[in-house]
């Protein structure tokens, strides 16, 4: 990878006003060079210059005085380490003609350049130590964001907001791991340097470092993938009609008979920069239809997984219905630590907009009257998911933290079971080895090329 020069287009596919091509590595210069006027030096063009100019095809015989010209394009010029990859980086900034895109990528490619594999000017990056492995990960995060709360999140790591706290922690290890180790150094003499209560210590507040970073991880997938909110209650309440009331368009199919709906439908919907994955549940009654049964074990489902569930009853139902209702549907469930907003819906057919039932919404999701009140409360339920820089929201971070987890546990249970210093100290590297996993201080070629290869092409 440190000696050859690849390339990429680095815009998306498909025709548009303009595109991009990004060539990196030591011979990223001369490579371009080749196809620009002869008369024109960008060697030695200054760093962090644009230039407009022409790219030739100099692959065969000129036509007359001439080489046939592709497309007069910006050329950006970023010098080795001062770019995105560390190394010698030029961006072609060409009209967005699929053919002009695919040819200069072509004639790169003759006159020696490599065709980038998935992610790998963002692995480059990582290698030329431009990022750690935390930032990295961040960029595709970045890319396939689709709310603000998901890009604020992809830009604080971007920034390094879980890198600082990683670091903080390894401070912390390798203290440990200095106490143990000068223990072992002098094992003939017999002599004890880690005091064994002060080693408890350091154990106990990295303990509650890496559980904070663990909890936080269901707060960083909800982030990226969407808060699942359920609609659930008896048929006919209105749950399908509020769907499509929340969405502002016919999502989900509304009817009179009950049973209409027998599958989960789901749709997202962004609030106040936060997406959420809205889901419209079939009835729930008991049913001898095989296909609405299965249609109901689905709705439990959705239950228990929901962060948000919206229960929704008709106006003029007793309280006490409501509760039990409630009470039935969380044993058969078994939900737990989900916010639960009561929705009392066809008020406007009960007249009035209130009812007796604790602080439901009352709201007409036919006519979308009060619709934006329960949509400020499903906000307000998830309000501040996004506070925290350092949230975990990357499965190849989360397993790393509980196997460092665990060998801390096996370290805390070894001092209180008086074992000696040799086997404290392989907790401690086991720890650490993790630790490095996860910032890439300690990485395999295996493990990049699964990082990166999940990349797009040309990042």
């Amino acid at each position: 990878m440190a000696n050859d020069t690849v390339c990429a287009i680095a815009t998306p596919p498909g025709t548009g006003a303009t595109a991009m091509i990004r060539v990196s590595g030591p011979g990223a210069f001369n490579l371009v060079a080749r196809l620009l006027p002869d008369d024109f030096d960008f060697i030695g063009l200054p760093a962090n210059t644009a230039k407009y100019t022409t790219v030739y095809d100099k692959s065969c015989e000129p036509s007359g005085s001439s080489y046939t010209i592709i497309d007069r394009v910006i050329l950006t010029k970023f010098v080795s380490p001062h770019s995105f990859t560390g190394e010698d980086v030029v961006e072609i900034s060409c009209h967005g003609s699929v053919f002009i895109q695919r040819k200069i990528v072509g004639l790169l490619i003759q006159c020696g350049c490599r065709m980038a594999l998935p992610g790998e000017f963002t692995q480059r990056a990582f290698m030329s130590g431009k990022l750690d492995l935390p930032q990295a990960e961040a960029v595709a995060d970045l890319i396939n964001a689709q709310s603000e709360s998901a890009h604020a999140l992809a830009m604080r790591q971007l920034q390094g907001g879980l890198s600082s706290r990683l670091a903080l922690l390894r401070d912390e290890l390798l203290e440990l791991a200095s106490l143990v180790e000068l223990e072992l150094d002098f094992s003939e003499e017999d002599v004890e340097f880690a005091d064994r209560e002060r080693l408890s210590l350091l154990l106990d507040n990295i303990e509650d470092e890496v559980e904070t970073l663990l909890k936080s991880v269901r707060s960083g997938n909800l982030i990226k993938r969407g808060v699942p909110v359920a609609i659930v209650g008896s048929p006919n309440v209105g749950k399908s009609t509020l769907m499509n009331a929340i969405l502002q368009k016919e999502r989900a199919i509304v009817s009179d008979l009950p049973g209409t709906t027998r599958d989960t439908v789901e749709d997202f919907f962004t609030i106040n920069g936060v997406l959420f994955r809205f889901i419209d549940t079939a009835g729930i009654r008991v049913s001898d239809d095989v296909v609405e049964t299965i249609g109901i074990e689905r709705t439990m489902k959705a239950v228990s997984e929901a962060r948000v569930l919206i229960y929704v009853f008709e106006a003029g139902t007793p309280a006490k219905e409501v509760s039990e209702q409630l009470s039935e549907l969380k044993s058969r469930s078994g939900f737990e630590d989900t916010s639960i907003i009561l929705v009392a819906n066809k008020c406007d057919k009960a007249g009035v907009f209130n009812c007796e039932v604790g602080d439901a919404v009352c709201l007409s999701a036919k006519s979308g009257k009060n619709v934006d009140i329960l949509l400020r409360r499903v906000y307000a339920a998830v309000d501040g998911l996004a506070a925290d820089v350092s949230t975990v929201a990357n499965e190849r971070h989360y397993s790393h933290l509980c196997r460092m987890l665990e060998a801390l546990r096996e370290a805390k249970a070894g001092i209180a079971d008086g074992k000696t210093a040799d086997i404290l100290a392989e907790d401690i590297r086991s720890m650490l080895d993790d630790l490095g996993m996860i910032t890439g201080a300690v990485s395999s070629e295996d493990i990049l090329e699964n990082i990166f290869g999940k990349f797009c092409i040309g990042k």
